[in-house]
């Protein structure tokens, strides 16, 4: 890997306030942050881009996060990037079904500041 190679980091996600959030902090810590607002562009998008990890909402138009999920892990190119879901606080049985897909973790929006996301993603890539 060249040494100043950034790591990518897909964030789907609809709401723009919430991209904005976590795309800032992520270039603070030199990622390479690639944006998907809804599942039908991140699929799109990750047909020529394989991020390091994927940040990706569950409630989304088009395409939710479930459906976009089923297809990274049907997919043999991508099935083992790392994938968090971030939810709000009622969406307990999508995370589990999630889970169940093959999230490997997930986020509830609310409870979560920047740097503790920025936490948990520095755990899924630094155990690759």
């Amino acid at each position: 890997m060249e040494e100043n190679k950034k790591e990518k980091i897909m964030i789907v996600e609809d709401d723009s306030f919430v991209m904005d959030i976590y795309r800032t902090k992520l270039e603070q810590e030199n990622f390479e942050v690639i944006e998907a607002v809804n599942g039908v562009e991140a699929i799109k998008k990750l047909q020529n881009i394989e991020p390091n990890l994927i940040l990706l909402d569950i409630i989304m138009p088009f395409m939710d996060g479930l459906e976009v999920l089923k297809k990274i892990k049907e997919d043999e190119r991508l099935k083992n990037i790392p994938v968090i879901l971030l939810t709000n606080l009622s969406q307990k049985d999508e995370v589990t079904k999630g889970l169940g897909l093959g999230a490997n973790d997930y986020l509830i929006k609310s409870h979560f500041t920047p740097s503790e996301v920025l936490e948990k993603i520095k755990k899924y890539i630094s155990n690759k």
